[in-house]
């Protein structure tokens, strides 16, 4: 990125562009869409959607048979990346197929590589597959000629995903490593009742509704009697629509809910006498769902919190956490002495907003990120239906050409944020600033490329080396030029490098530039043979626990595929 804008600013020291040029990447509008697309894809990650989309395909697979999980893993992380880039589709199911490898008790080695892969593949298949998608047709627009449609790519994408799922398929058992890494990703998709049995809370907490003709109506929350102490207690009462602790002068009504523990027993008759409807469901479920989560916190040395009594069933000073449990050396906390001691650690309940705010207190450490833990053990949590609407509401956008990518990419992050499905925060977050910097700082080389003929002569002494033997020649020597930049820089930095001299060599060979971009856009895929050539390739080294040098062995064979697909299959579809 330093190296990107250390160059741009080059560029306009020598006089190649005007400072304007310099400086205009960062304003251009496929930098703005390449940013918004961070923005919708940790919508749908926040919100558990792709959480959800991982575990149900993972459901379908099966977990005893590993080729059929491996093909259906890398054609819905094929689907996935076509959507929201092959980096978001990535992270949102290798959490989910790492655990399936560990339950199939294979080495996670054997799935991430092809996840990976199949992610580059996948990627071509629509315009919002990878920025350098949108750089190729941007490129067509400048000449003045149409872009590529928004599903145009598919034509290409489809079987170039097909062939990379069948040669993994075929031949990537016997390629890939049997490794097992020490950085295994953690699986909270049954956090909560790992929290529940840790703290001995399985089947003794039960959340119960106040009815209209229940006498608790009306009633102080300190004033509620449950009958014998020793058999259950009252651990708090919640708002119904909130779910936050019913703190007085409120009183209880009716919807609001009962959360008590002791025996089961005892609760049933807890609710037959005072009409509360006792909701059957387990104890992690009963406190752990698309409104409120589980928290653990360690209090930390010199924590303000050391010398506090703190015991079951009380709430924060916030008002809007409760005390489910509190242990010492697990053990329960002695309630004639409940003040905490540093190394204690509490059992939190509330609402997911409570929790990610209240728990950035510098007295209490964070066992799991709330935030991390929700996304993979809450799917289509909430604001899950207006991320899903919002991009069905871009794909429509995209796919009919009613506005321009960028239009729709920043209306579609707009609403999302206004929604409060993410904030401004998250979002600025979400957006890989590497990418975006990257992508609007080498803009100016491209600019300089043409204005100062160095396009022009890479493109006719490529077209000198190849052109008598005509442009299939032309885009094998293309593709090789491509294909080694893009396994130590990016494939968008790569992209965006080439394309001055596909367009410039297009117009020397007096041919249509389509089929060349086409081609090219399928080499800054073929990412294949380093760990650093793409960010999904780096992704999975350390859960995959894969060396350096593993990744050629597989690689090799895919980037003949898609030497063969961007050399002699694109021209059977976009014509010279």
């Amino acid at each position: 990125m330093a190296v990107a804008i250390a160059a741009a600013l080059s560029l306009w020291a020598m006089g190649l562009v005007t400072l304007e040029q310099a400086l205009g990447g960062f304003g251009d509008g496929a930098v703005l869409f390449i940013a918004s697309l961070f923005i919708v894809s940790a919508a749908l990650d926040k919100t558990g959607v792709t959480a959800w989309a991982g575990q149900f395909l993972i459901a379908k697979a099966g977990k005893n048979n590993q080729s059929r999980l491996l093909a259906i893993v890398m054609a819905a992380v094929g689907c996935l990346a076509a959507l929201i880039s092959g980096g978001g589709a990535v992270a949102a199911l290798m959490p989910v197929v790492v655990m399936a490898s560990i339950q199939l008790r294979q080495s996670p080695a054997q799935l991430l590589m092809p996840l990976a892969f199949a992610a580059h593949a996948g990627a071509n298949m629509l315009l919002t597959g990878a920025p350098k998608n949108i750089l190729v047709s941007e490129a067509l627009e400048d000449a003045g000629l149409e872009g590529f449609a928004f599903a145009e790519f598919a034509y290409v994408g489809v079987p170039l995903l097909a062939g990379t799922m069948l040669i993994i398929l075929l031949v990537g058992k016997r390629l890939l490593p049997q490794k097992t890494s020490v950085r295994l990703s953690a699986d909270f998709s049954r956090h909560a009742e790992t929290l529940v049995e840790h703290y001995g809370l399985r089947d003794g907490v039960f959340r119960m509704r106040v009815r209209e003709s229940s006498p608790f109506v009306g009633a102080a929350p300190t004033n509620l009697e449950v009958g014998d102490p020793a058999r259950l207690q009252i651990m708090a009462v919640q708002a119904g629509g909130s779910g936050l602790p019913l703190r007085e002068p409120a009183l209880v009504s009716q919807g609001d809910y009962l959360l008590v523990r002791g025996e089961a027993q005892a609760a049933a008759e807890l609710a037959a006498e005072k009409h509360l409807a006792l909701r059957e469901e387990a104890a992690g479920t009963a406190m752990f769902n698309h409104r409120s989560g589980l928290a653990e916190v360690i209090i930390p040395p010199r924590s303000a919190l050391i010398g506090r009594a703190m015991h079951p069933g009380m709430a924060t000073d916030s008002g809007d956490l409760i005390v489910l449990a509190v242990q010492r050396a697990g053990v329960d906390l002695n309630l004639r002495d409940p003040r905490l001691k540093a190394g204690d650690t509490i059992l939190l309940e509330g609402s997911w907003e409570a929790l990610d705010v209240r728990l950035r207190d510098p007295d209490v450490l964070v066992v799991n990120s709330p935030d991390l833990v929700r996304r993979q053990a809450v799917p289509m949590g909430a604001g899950a239906g207006m991320a899903v609407a919002v991009l069905a509401g871009l794909v429509v956008l995209l796919a009919t050409g009613i506005v321009p990518p960028v239009v729709a990419g920043l209306v579609s992050a707009g609403i999302l944020i206004v929604a409060g499905t993410v904030t401004v925060e998250e979002s600025y977050r979400a957006i890989h600033w590497t990418t975006v910097i990257l992508v609007g700082a080498m803009m100016p080389m491209s600019v300089a490329m043409v204005q100062s003929g160095a396009a022009q002569f890479v493109a006719d002494h490529l077209v000198a080396m190849t052109g008598a033997a005509g442009p299939i020649a032309f885009l094998a020597g293309l593709f090789v030029l491509t294909a080694s930049l893009g396994q130590i820089m990016s494939n968008t930095a790569t992209t965006m490098l080439v394309i001055p001299v596909a367009m410039a060599a297009a117009t020397s060979m007096g041919i249509s530039p389509r089929p060349i971009l086409m081609s090219l856009c399928i080499a800054g895929s073929a990412s294949f043979l380093t760990p650093i050539a793409t960010t999904t390739n780096l992704m999975v080294m350390g859960p995959g626990g894969y060396a350096f040098g593993d990744y050629w062995k597989l690689g090799l064979p895919l980037m003949i595929w898609f030497f063969f697909m961007a050399v002699f299959y694109v021209p059977l579809v976009w014509r010279f």
